[in-house]
């Protein structure tokens, strides 16, 4: 057995819950290689959005799913992810299957335009208010930057809290690994 990498199994686990139809939300596009799986996995009977706040990743994104061909099922939003229930139809809310993070920074950008704890804590709160039985939420924490140690805590917190009736949460990542190395959190609803 070879331990998989944080990136590789966050997307093992989007592929092991996705299914052609389902509805999926990628919560921080950056430059759209979290988009194009799960737009590759929901096919073109389902539906991707897909939100950044910063200009320059909404245009990676979308030039990587013209590439693709994955364009058509997915929906690109120039705004925070805690904005979802202002920009997914509710018929598509009800359906939501899983959404993916990747907190911290745009790779290769202004690395003080970070993801934020109150944002990101709002949206995960509506997501599963949403989310379907079997469902799940994947965040990939990134920490190593002025401002994510406070997410970080901040997540950890409240996902430790959850109901364990109705959640189960999962903490993955290397811990000899130096300079704060990634870790993933998954929510799956019961």
């Amino acid at each position: 057995m070879t331990l998989k990498r944080v990136l590789h199994y966050a997307h093992e686990l989007m592929t092991d819950v996705l299914t052609m139809g389902d509805i999926a939300i990628d919560g921080t596009c950056g430059n759209g290689h979290d988009t194009l799986l799960i737009s590759q996995l929901v096919g073109e009977t389902g539906h991707i959005y897909g939100f950044d706040i910063q200009d320059e990743a909404i245009f990676n994104t979308k030039q990587r799913l013209i590439d693709h061909q994955a364009i058509e099922q997915t929906t690109l939003i120039h705004d925070s992810h805690a904005t979802i229930e202002q920009h997914i139809p509710i018929e598509h809310l009800t359906r939501l299957k899983a959404a993916i993070f990747n907190l911290g920074y745009l790779p290769g950008s202004d690395k003080s335009v970070i993801t934020e704890a109150n944002h990101t804590l709002s949206s995960i709160q509506s997501i599963l208010s949403y989310l379907q039985k079997g469902g799940l939420v994947v965040l990939v924490v990134y920490y190593g930057h002025p401002g994510g140690e406070e997410e970080k805590t901040a997540l950890l917190d409240y996902v430790s809290h959850l109901d364990q009736r109705q959640y189960n949460v999962l903490q993955y990542g290397f811990i000899n690994q130096r300079n704060q190395p990634p870790f993933i959190l998954a929510i799956e609803k019961k």
